[in-house]
């Protein structure tokens, strides 16, 4: 039993001493360059802030672009068939027009394979931007808890000036 209790308190110590040993910021001096990249992270936050949300109001507008192009070639498919029916029974005309019903058809549904392909891409850039702004937060949160480390390795000065 206390064999196992030594093991574990020397893991503990051990994992505890290689995070701080991989630490890049580990002295006063190098606060300098810890709060540099701060604010360069902090930039980076937020430039992928307004990035998102330029991105998720492009999404709404291609949402609504591909149900209207969506509804199109529906329509267009049923007066496509409508021909279509006609024409089995009717003439050379109406072949033609049932012919040229397809095509617009036919085009109407590209358009809508197009506009759901925008949306697709979209949402795969959103999850994109998504993904990197989680990362640059989480840089944020280990550069503040180096900052902490610093902070507290520095001695607090007690008593007043004039003694």
């Amino acid at each position: 039993m206390k064999k196992s209790i030594k093991i574990v308190s020397f893991l503990v110590l051990a994992v505890t001493g290689f995070s701080a040993y991989a630490q890049k910021y580990k002295t006063v001096a190098d606060t300098g360059k810890l709060n540099l990249e701060y604010v360069k992270v902090s930039n980076e936050i937020a430039d992928l802030n307004a990035e998102l949300t330029d991105a998720q109001g492009k999404l709404t507008e291609y949402q609504g672009k591909a149900t209207e192009t969506e509804a199109d070639a529906q329509h267009a498919a049923s007066e496509s068939s409508e021909q279509a029916s006609k024409a089995t029974s009717g003439t050379v005309i109406d072949t033609k027009k049932a012919n040229k019903k397809a095509k617009k058809a036919y085009n109407e549904a590209k358009d809508a394979k197009s506009a759901k392909d925008h949306v697709d891409d979209q949402n795969d850039k959103i999850a994109k931007l998504s993904k990197k702004l989680r990362e640059k937060q989480g840089r944020i949160q280990e550069l503040d808890g180096m900052r902490a480390a610093i902070n507290a390795t520095i001695p607090i000065a007690t008593g007043s000036a004039n003694n």
